[in-house]
């Protein structure tokens, strides 16, 4: 039995907690650098909760430079064990609409201009990530986003792209009729994989602002209707993060699908041979077994 501790990961649109007690921006340094901005920290109902805005307050990450292991290392270090990704998204898929959330469950990494792990030379390990989000920390959110009201898909393969452009029409197409995406997006990898090697529960609810460029009736991505799409799904986002500690309580067992033993046998150096200079680093993500 753990205390628990929600994180919220926020993306475009998303920039606090409401209702926070005892709400405080507290800096948090990493051995990775420092994370998008000030965490945000409190209690609601209970719970203990953080929020990081993942652009930085204002907005000034684009999607390939927020500093993703940064982020992850400060929540682990902080005491999180949960993390809830927010972002917006387009998408594939007539039947999800703009203004819909999707709990997403899996992913297909298109990004390439990225550190994606905490190991390396020095410290080698692989992490399994079949299966890259908690299904129940992505069970909770869809009861929460349910209870919110809001129309939300349970279930989704999301196309992660560099960005910052959106995607031509070729690609759209592709990654929608040869692929099986459902919804694409730029920040959510390499983060599932880090929040995984971290041995953190991760989901991630995806929220809809448009239908990337595939769609017909739709044409191109219009910046200005994301915008004001985006406004929406905040407001219901806020929501529908409001009601997860209630459902995910102050203490917490072990994760029933072992996403917080995800390093069990992953790392795959023996101990005489691990860079020590490496293996300090690694003291928030993987100090459970170094």
């Amino acid at each position: 039995m753990a205390d628990t501790m929600i994180a919220v990961i926020g993306g475009s649109g998303i920039y606090d907690i409401e209702g926070l007690e005892g709400a405080e921006w507290q800096q948090v340094d990493t051995p990775w650098g420092s994370p998008s901005d000030h965490i945000l920290t409190g209690t609601l109902a209970g719970v203990r909760m953080a929020f990081l805005p993942r652009h930085g307050r204002g907005h000034v990450h684009s999607p390939s430079t927020v500093p993703y292991r940064a982020n992850i290392d400060a929540l682990k270090r902080i005491g999180v064990t949960d993390v809830i990704s927010v972002s917006a998204c387009g998408s594939f898929r007539e039947e999800m609409a703009p203004g819909d959330f999707v709990i997403v469950d899996q992913f297909i990494d298109r990004t390439f201009a990225r550190e994606k792990s905490f190991f390396g030379t020095g410290c080698v390990a692989h992490v399994s990530v079949a299966h890259p989000t908690c299904p129940r920390l992505g069970a909770a959110c869809l009861e929460a986003a349910t209870a919110q009201g809001i129309t939300v898909h349970n279930g989704g393969t999301y196309l992660a792209m560099e960005g910052p452009q959106f995607s031509t029409l070729a690609e759209s197409k592709m990654y929608r009729e040869s692929w099986g995406a459902d919804v694409i997006g730029m920040t959510n990898m390499p983060e599932a994989k880090l929040a995984r090697e971290a041995e953190l529960c991760y989901a991630s609810v995806a929220m809809i602002t448009d239908y990337d460029s595939w769609h017909p009736e739709h044409g191109e991505v219009d910046v200005t209707q994301i915008i004001a799409t985006l406004m929406g799904n905040s407001e219901k986002a806020k929501g529908m993060v409001a009601r997860l500690p209630t459902l995910l309580g102050a203490t917490r067992d072990d994760c029933p699908h072992g996403c917080d033993k995800a390093l069990e046998y992953a790392i795959i150096t023996q101990p005489p041979a691990r860079d020590p200079s490496v293996v300090a680093k690694l003291d928030a993500v993987a100090g459970r077994l170094l």
